[in-house]
């Protein structure tokens, strides 16, 4: 199959005289920290959105310096959200079953996912409307609320409450930062960027079970949040001081002029009723969310799937969607997704490709710690660390895929290597994932899971961005988030269908007939499975429960990802290295 190689410019057709841009980046303000005086930005930059406008006005005038402070402290976001993912994931399988629900971190997931789906599409237009710090600050707000929450909650439905908080924040917090290093960054280098700020997950993949472990032992897993919640705002301020000095000494120069114009309230309103795309943002959100609450209730529905208001709420979520889909193609004046976006083929298949992987990993990976604790007898240290090999590859290994892009300038060659590579290692899971397989075996699967799933990723993400101009760089980093999420939520929707229709059918199988009366007890709770001795008649019996479930988890997550194969086959080859999508002083 011949390979189809696209070079395009993708600067909009108003701002491709890039000389009229920065006509004063010569060489000395291009290599120092020298002052330097930029031209303003042409009048037709206008046509971009404030906080687009913004950020292009803040890379045409920010130091090298400016540069790499913005940078590290991206680093250090990413390094409290990967310590705190890192415990608190140890901890969750803990925390329900303290409330005596462990079957119930499925639910709690497809919640939170489906409501942090929804949430993108308010976030990037408040990052593209009011500003890129603005909206960073409200997501850490909610981000530390969440955390506060977690910490002080006394039953299920406030721990619910609290982790719908906590995913909105943090994912969308990482969305912005994400955005952030789009902004800062060409496409060329972008890989290396993407792949530096994330790189602090090889740091939390040790620190963070071990750390875990001392929590629920030692002090209170209610401080693995509480502590958080203190850390967070003090690490968070100095990347929204970066950027709110740098935009003022943007305006300081004359590169972004603020045109203030009267407007009644009523047209105030108005405009930013427009701006937002509030009709867009509220079809999608309500289609998502109706659309995906019937994957949560539909267990507990009086007749299934079958239920009227079951078929009821997917119907109208998807009418909803549809009605989104017409509504910014024909009405929109500021549409969050431009219709062109929405029918590329390119970030199409990208999409398909985010939401197939995230079905795929979910459909086993909520069960997967308590199966090494329970299974193969690791302590809570000891699962995370195997738990977090994907963040350990991912590393180290991200770098040298962002070199290889910025090399080759292409990056659809990595994905013909990862997406195989990730269902080999799936398939060999279906048969190392049992009672009785050594450990390492479990890691060597691990192993090549990870390297297939974060080149995946890193190249998702370069694929939606160069499908898109600077002005689109948040709606795509959105969409993307957006169906990850959604994936993510109708994996853990499989996942969760599968124990609850396997796991206690297996235990009454496989336990002895002195633990039957304790089945209830034994299937709502990690702590009463660790409870029983290992070797014992009753532990041997959970583990063969376990290893039922995982199999058919891991059966269905494999049969889902061959789909992906077919959306990289769509996805445009595009060379990067020769294209030109921001401006300034960029990574």
């Amino acid at each position: 199959m011949a390979v189809e190689t696209i070079v395009q410019d993708n600067t909009t057709t108003a701002r491709a005289d890039e000389n009229k841009i920065q006509p004063n980046l010569t060489a000395s303000a291009a290599d120092s920290d020298a002052e330097y005086a930029p031209e303003k930005m042409p009048a037709s930059a206008d046509e971009a959105q404030e906080g687009v406008r913004e950020v292009e006005a803040v890379t045409l005038t920010w130091t090298r310096t400016s540069l790499i402070v913005a940078f590290v402290c991206m680093w250090s976001l990413y390094l409290t959200n990967a310590s705190q993912g890192s415990i608190t994931n140890n901890l969750s399988p803990f925390i329900t079953s303290g409330f005596e629900e462990h079957s119930l971190l499925t639910v709690i997931y497809i919640v939170s996912s489906s409501m942090a789906a929804a949430v993108y599409i308010p976030v990037a237009k408040i990052v593209d409307v009011w500003g890129r710090a603005e909206g960073f600050l409200l997501l850490v707000g909610l981000a530390t609320l969440g955390l506060v929450l977690s910490a002080v909650t006394t039953n299920l439905t406030t721990y619910c409450a609290a982790q719908i908080f906590y995913t909105i924040g943090f994912s969308g917090m990482i969305y912005c930062v994400d955005v952030i290093t789009a902004d800062s960054s060409s496409l060329k280098h972008r890989g290396l960027a993407f792949a530096f700020t994330a790189s602090p997950y090889m740091i939390s993949a040790f620190a963070g079970p071990k750390s875990a472990e001392a929590f629920y032992e030692n002090i209170n897993w209610r401080w693995g949040y509480g502590c958080f919640a203190i850390i967070l705002p003090f690490v968070a301020a100095p990347l929204a001081i970066t950027l709110k000095y740098n935009l003022k000494r943007a305006r300081a120069f004359g590169v972004l002029v603020n045109e203030k114009k009267q407007r009644t309230f009523v047209q105030t309103v108005w405009y930013y009723i427009q701006e937002f795309d509030a009709a867009g943002v509220i079809l999608l959100a309500s289609g998502l969310v109706i659309f995906l609450l019937p994957f949560t209730l539909a267990d507990s529905a009086p007749s299934g799937w079958s239920t009227g208001y079951i078929i009821a709420m997917l119907v109208l979520g998807l009418v909803l969607l549809i009605t989104f889909a017409l509504h910014e193609r024909f009405f929109a004046r500021q549409p969050f997704v431009p219709f062109k976006m929405l029918t590329d083929r390119s970030v199409l298949a990208t999409l398909g490709l985010a939401a197939t992987y995230q079905i795929s990993y979910y459909c086993w990976s909520s069960y997967f710690t308590s199966f090494l604790q329970v299974v193969t007898n690791l302590t809570i240290a000891q699962a995370g660390y195997v738990s977090s090999t994907f963040d350990v590859i991912s590393g180290v290994l991200l770098i040298g895929v962002g070199f290889a892009i910025s090399k080759t300038g292409y990056f659809k060659w990595l994905l013909w290597i990862a997406v195989p590579l990730y269902v080999f290692g799936q398939g060999l899971v279906i048969y190392f994932r049992q009672p009785g397989v050594k450990v390492g075996y479990i890691v060597m699967c691990q192993i090549f899971l990870s390297i297939g799933g974060s080149t995946m990723i890193l190249c998702e993400q370069i694929a939606i961005l160069a499908a898109v101009d600077h002005q689109q760089i948040a709606a795509a980093l959105a969409l993307l988030s957006m169906c990850g999420w959604i994936g993510g939520a109708i994996g853990s929707t499989i996942s969760g269908a599968i124990w609850t229709n396997s796991f206690p059918q297996a235990l009454s199988e496989f336990l002895p007939e002195d633990a039957q009366a304790s089945l209830e007890d034994i299937y709502g709770s990690l702590d009463v499975q660790l409870g029983f001795e290992v070797g014992s008649a009753t532990r041997l019996g959970i583990q063969r429960a376990y290893g039922v479930a995982q199999e058919r988890m891991l059966i269905a997550g494999t049969a889902i990802m061959t789909l992906s194969l077919v959306c990289v086959f769509f996805i445009r080859n595009y060379n990067v290295g020769a294209m030109k999508q921001t401006k300034g002083m960029v990574f």
